[in-house]
């Protein structure tokens, strides 16, 4: 769970709210060629119009827009075309050696600073409010992450504590939601992660999570490398 997130910028494009009907767009935008003959007049992993607008979508999009979204938001034919754009942007970016990247976070694409970067961007933001977690936190949020949907019964099972403040504070900062109500007697709510959860850490959707063997390897390793004990 300790993945390093990725880094947004909280830069806001300027975009005029109306363009007067008697001016007209610029030459570049007049000239440049669109359909097949883009195809032909641009590498392939060039910036033609349709690109453009993809990055200047993604860049000014507040959370990750799945294929669908981002495809109605660019004016592309459909989801299939929204993703073979983010995936040319991604190359476009990773080849040039961009401080940006595509990702591919909670089921949608996002425009993310790289992690590098991360020492400098933070000190832009060292008077925003930062998502710290406590030990008891992360545990929670890691035994939600595994089992969910879980009951408060079963996580306070596991963990040995009452758990409905941490419950509580997870909820208010985004990361769990009410996932709908247990089968069993009395009807007890259901805790999952949220669509933030993904973003914070960084995962295309849950399937990414470390697998129990990733995450014990170090440990094993540790123990298959101890002498036998006489």
């Amino acid at each position: 769970m300790q993945r390093h997130p990725f880094v947004r910028t909280t830069i806001v494009p300027f975009v005029p709210a109306r363009r007067p009907a008697d001016r007209r767009l610029p030459a570049w935008y007049r000239l440049c060629p669109v359909g097949a003959e883009a195809a032909a007049a641009r590498d392939e992993l060039g910036r033609d119009a349709a690109l453009a607008t993809v990055e200047a979508v993604l860049f000014a999009a507040e959370e990750p827009l799945p294929p669908r979204r981002l495809a109605a938001a660019a004016g592309l034919k459909d989801a299939a075309e929204a993703r073979r754009q983010a995936q040319r942007l991604r190359e476009l970016l990773d080849r040039d050696g961009s401080a940006f990247r595509v990702e591919e976070v909670a089921n949608g694409y996002q425009l993310l600073t790289s992690p590098e970067f991360h020492p400098w961007l933070s000190r832009l933001r060292r008077g925003a409010a930062d998502l710290r977690l406590s030990a008891a936190a992360r545990e929670t949020l890691t035994i939600i992450a595994y089992r969910q949907p879980i009951t408060r019964a079963d996580l306070e099972g596991i963990r040995g504590v009452q758990s409905a403040e941490v419950l509580q504070q997870l909820m208010e900062k985004g990361l769990v939601r009410l996932a709908g109500r247990d089968d069993s007697l009395g009807r007890p709510m259901l805790y999952g992660t949220t669509k933030k959860f993904l973003q914070l850490y960084g995962l295309k959707n849950l399937r990414d999570l470390p697998r129990a063997d990733e995450l014990a390897g170090p440990v094993k390793q540790r123990e298959d490398a101890a002498p036998d004990g006489g």
